[in-house]
């Protein structure tokens, strides 16, 4: 009995791909558009992390759609648009029916999140997990199969064989599936049956001093919004998160020092702030506080 009740109040699932595929309301012609623009806008939402929803394709309509350089037939946009209609009509009737509109890949992404959180993960050690999960499961292609130590071998197997990974994305991948088994499926220990694949060293490419000058030269702007970002970046030599997420307190002009928190490992550290750039931090500095002039936060 308990079974059963359990297998009654489980939620049922929907595929808006399996529903398009049944909707006779469309002709072939008008299916196979309205698949071609869902699934740029799936695509669309889940590298950006977006909930289904309206907020979702205005997002997608005002980056992709609208876009500068985009060019594209009025009969186009009217189908795009009637594709987006469909989807949200399609995303209501779950709603209604208390079913769960999420794909299997969005589903592991998110339980990967979950987990995460509880276990102490940095943002973007979930965010990197979440999609070697959301890979797994497009390869595995069902519930039972995902759950299987012997479909990860075979994934696994794919990636060190078929792509020319380095050794460091293989190892970010085995230990995105390890934590994967271990905290969402329970699984105590489990064994890939793998052997990663060293890959040789790459000489990196680093621009001159004439080639970064010419790159600043092309940022620069009336307000010089991105140049002064760019060369701090340059200068001090921060990750892009690590620059947007400096603060004023962070900037020490007098001592000519940048403080970093939570960097790469959740460490902080301290570089060097460019002799070059003092007087233009300084005067961002003020201009900051001008601008939030009364603010708490500053």
């Amino acid at each position: 009995m308990v079974a059963m009740n359990a297998t009654m109040t489980r939620k049922a699932r929907w595929c808006w791909r399996k529903d398009l595929a049944g909707f006779r309301g469309l002709s072939d012609r008008d299916r196979a558009g309205f698949l071609l623009v869902l699934e740029w806008f799936e695509n669309f939402r889940l590298r950006h992390e977006l909930e289904a929803g309206r907020e979702a394709a205005k997002a997608f309509w005002r980056s992709e759609v609208l876009r500068e350089g985009c060019a594209s037939e009025p009969w186009q946009v009217e189908q795009w648009s009637a594709a987006i209609r469909w989807y949200l009509n399609w995303l209501e009737a779950c709603a209604e029916a208390g079913a769960d509109h999420r794909s299997l890949a969005e589903r592991l992404r998110a339980a990967v999140h979950s987990a995460g959180s509880r276990r102490g993960l940095a943002r973007r050690t979930k965010q990197c997990y979440g999609a070697w999960a959301a890979r797994y499961a497009v390869f595995a292609g069902g519930e039972r199969e995902v759950m299987r130590v012997d479909t990860a071998t075979r994934f696994l197997t794919s990636v060190v064989d078929d792509e020319d990974c380095a050794y460091s994305t293989q190892k970010q991948a085995l230990n995105a599936l390890a934590f994967f088994f271990k905290q969402v499926c329970g699984v105590e220990e489990p064994v890939f049956q793998v052997k990663l694949r060293k890959t040789g060293t790459r000489v990196p490419v680093v621009l001159s001093k004439r080639e970064a000058q010419v790159l600043f030269e092309k940022l620069e702007s009336p307000d010089g919004r991105y140049e002064l970002a760019a060369r701090l970046q340059y200068g001090a030599g921060l990750r892009l998160s690590e620059l947007v997420r400096l603060r004023i307190k962070d900037m020490d002009v007098e001592r000519g020092t940048v403080t970093v928190r939570c960097g790469k490992g959740d460490k902080d550290r301290v570089t060097v702030l460019p002799q070059s750039l003092r007087e233009e931090v300084a005067n961002q500095v003020e201009r900051a506080r001008e601008l939030w002039r009364g603010d708490q936060y500053c």
